[in-house]
């Protein structure tokens, strides 16, 4: 006797389980955002300068923790002034922007400046900006849910959406990276070219918003080259790898190429802002609060010290690019299929460790994976802990130096965030890579195969990885 109807029925059920899941986690997430907003536009409001600037921001955005980039850069970028951004302007010697110039690639700049419009001041800037933003963070808040069930409420509900969600403009790079792992585990109906194809296209409009999903194309690539279903014979799909990379590297270009046309100097000044930036106390990196010491503390002691970090902070990014890929490898001789969303979160795990600058608001990036993939909860608590000490303590630790009194205590606080945030990086670039996904019975089997975490049997279940004796 079949036992496909009570399958089919299972399944249903759990379908519309998952789409429950995902309203809920989606309704969750806005009451998150509001909140996030209130939390921001503490610092706005009142009375404002001449320059629409809110007299009140200068006075509380440290002591009160409520600064945020978007309403720190309504002046500097044109963006008062409603400039187009990229058009004109420049970057002069020293690093300072001029004209339309801003230092985020060519989607967030082009957010910034339809934020602005209509606005006369921060707060007015602060609210345009939260309303453009937010629908990313209730888009991100459902596909994690139908992806990973209950687990995705540590996006919607966790305390980094409160605290970064309009602290800059990650929103929609996050949604981007999110919306390309979807397409890969959910819309399996289509054929695995087809979807990398689609999440190429996904994961290049995120590079055109903050850089990071582009190194993801790697991963999947390889994945594409390798194929999925670990029972069938092996055919590299190079042809397919090829279409992958050909539509990362052709959205990109088109995007960039009218902004780049239209304003060379001013396109090209955001890449050389970030080319410049120095690994200083504003970064929250291990190389100012771990090699820094090192050096003399002097002015050739400070060139020294970042002559080093402009070379070793790359290298060590790339090294950690190729070690993923490396253990994506191994893991795809053991297993028979390539875990490239594993991978991409391990090489985003050597990205934050090394490059020189770690803003708290990076967070939002990480916990996508620490939704999707399987990993110790003591540890993903751990680290919002740790988050939190880096996040809320940097603040206080800048107004206590602008206070010029002791700041023992918030430096050691920003340390604890820096350093544990730190060794916990390592530990989830190779928990990552081995990782199962945190809710099967939303995904399904199908989904699994997609995050390529294990062979699956021919009844459809996913098989542990082989073991090799030692």
């Amino acid at each position: 006797m079949s036992n496909r109807p009570v399958v089919s029925e299972t399944v249903s059920r759990r379908r519309d389980s998952g789409r429950t899941i995902a309203v809920f986690s989606t309704v969750v997430c806005a009451i998150t955002v509001v909140i996030g907003y209130l939390n921001k536009a503490r610092c706005a409001g009142g009375t404002f300068e001449a320059s629409g600037r809110s007299v009140l921001f200068d006075v509380i955005k440290d002591s009160n923790v409520c600064y945020s980039d978007i309403q720190y850069l309504w002046l500097g970028r044109g963006i008062d002034e409603h400039v187009f951004p990229y058009l004109t302007g420049g970057i002069t010697p020293d690093g300072q922007l001029t004209g339309g110039a801003v230092e985020y690639p060519v989607l967030s700049g082009l957010l910034m400046w339809i934020g602005g419009i209509g606005a006369h001041n921060d707060a007015q800037f602060l609210l345009h900006s939260a309303l453009l933003l937010a629908p990313f963070a209730l888009l991100t808040a459902y596909l994690l849910a139908r992806m990973a069930g209950r687990a995705a409420l540590l996006w919607s509900a966790g305390p980094p959406l409160v605290l970064y969600a309009f602290h800059n403009w990650e929103l929609p790079v996050v949604a981007t990276a999110v919306a390309a792992f979807y397409v890969m585990t959910v819309l399996t109906k289509y054929s695995l070219r087809d979807r990398a194809i689609a999440a190429a296209v996904f994961l290049a409009i995120g590079f055109c918003f903050k850089l990071y999903p582009g190194i993801f194309v790697l991963p999947l690539l390889i994945h594409v080259l390798l194929g999925e279903n670990p029972l069938r014979e092996k055919r590299f799909d190079v042809r397919g790898a090829l279409m992958v990379a050909a539509t990362a590297i052709g959205t990109v270009v088109a995007i960039n190429l009218p902004f780049a046309l239209a304003g060379y100097d001013g396109w090209r000044a955001s890449i050389t802002f970030q080319q410049m930036r120095q690994a200083d106390i504003t970064t929250n990196s291990l190389w100012y609060w771990g090699l820094r010491p090192l050096f003399a503390n002097s002015y050739a002691g400070e060139v020294a010290f970042q002559d080093t970090v402009s070379v070793a902070s790359p290298v060590l990014v790339v090294a950690s690019f190729v070690l993923a890929c490396w253990l994506g490898w191994r893991h795809y001789r053991l297993a028979g299929v390539y875990p490239w969303i594993g991978v991409s979160g391990a090489m985003l795990c050597g990205f934050l460790e090394f490059h020189k600058v770690h803003s708290p608001q990076y967070t939002l990036w990480l916990i996508p994976f620490l939704v999707l993939l399987e990993v110790p909860w003591s540890l993903v608590v751990t680290y919002l802990m740790a988050d939190a000490c880096l996040g809320i303590g940097v603040f206080r630790y800048f107004y206590a130096l602008g206070q010029g009194r002791g700041a023992a205590l918030e430096q050691n606080l920003v340390q604890v965030g820096v350093w544990g945030k730190a060794v916990l990086l390592v530990a989830f670039f190779f928990l990552f890579v081995t990782a199962r996904p945190r809710s099967m019975g939303v995904l399904g089997a199908a989904g699994a195969e997609s995050l390529a975490l294990g062979p699956v049997s021919a009844d459809r279940h996913i098989a542990p990885p082989a073991r090799t004796a030692a």
